[in-house]
């Protein structure tokens, strides 16, 4: 029995509904997830506790003594009816990012296995224009889509422990820059002196949803000194 068309109602436990827009990730998808939560956001429907945005979907968390599935999913129906609210492009983030050998350890190996030179592989990196998908994972895992088709790496078979905080790191059409040391089966293509992680408890995290990413490349000594 085929499926229904998007976008799709799940019932998750006896608490959420899922509501998926598509199985395969695109910016326009990524435009629907985020109008749906920001609508939430906006007009919370009776019983909503949270709404947890992934890549293609948002996850709708309720109080089950006082709403069901039924009465979540038709509330959902009608914000999605209802024109999305206005909002702007996101804001433009510049990263700063080192591609020395000892901070990007795993650069030869990506440049082999994508048939090209480092320094083409560096140059790719640095042209693409980036989204702030989704966090996940750990703390201020902000997940970046748009890497270059021709830097699509599936993830490692085991993963390198102890990697840095700051690493730059890609996996399929992914990019990341991690907030703790900690192990990974990405592969590390640089490390930037930026934080993602502030120490702010009202805006714990650098990027917002929407937002865009460039990289520039920087020196070693700029990068010891801690530059942007």
């Amino acid at each position: 029995m085929p499926l229904p068309t998007f976008p799709r109602f799940t019932p998750v436990s006896d608490h959420a509904v899922l509501v998926e827009f598509s199985e395969s990730l695109t910016p326009e998808v990524q435009d629907r997830v985020r109008d749906l939560d920001a609508a939430l956001a906006l007009h919370p429907l009776t019983g909503l506790l949270e709404a947890v945005p992934g890549h293609v979907a948002l996850l709708v968390r309720f109080e089950p003594l006082v709403t069901d599935h039924a009465t979540v999913a038709a509330g959902l129906r009608q914000l999605l009816e209802t024109p999305p609210p206005v909002r702007g492009p996101g804001r433009m983030h510049q990263v700063p990012v080192c591609y020395d050998a000892d901070l990007a350890p795993d650069l030869a190996e990506i440049a082999l296995r994508c048939g090209m030179e480092t320094d083409a592989v560096i140059a790719a990196h640095l042209a693409a224009e980036y989204r702030v998908a989704i966090y996940g994972f750990a703390p201020g895992y902000a997940y970046l889509s748009g890497v270059p088709e021709g830097l699509h790496l599936p993830r490692k078979t085991s993963a390198r422990r102890g990697v840095a905080a700051g690493s730059v790191i890609i996996a399929g059409g992914q990019c990341l820059i991690t907030t703790l040391t900690m192990p990974t089966g990405w592969w590390i293509l640089g490390q930037s002196p930026l934080r993602v992680l502030q120490d702010d408890p009202d805006r714990p995290f650098l990027f917002d949803i929407g937002d865009r990413v460039q990289f520039h490349r920087i020196s070693r000594g700029a990068f010891d000194r801690g530059a942007a």
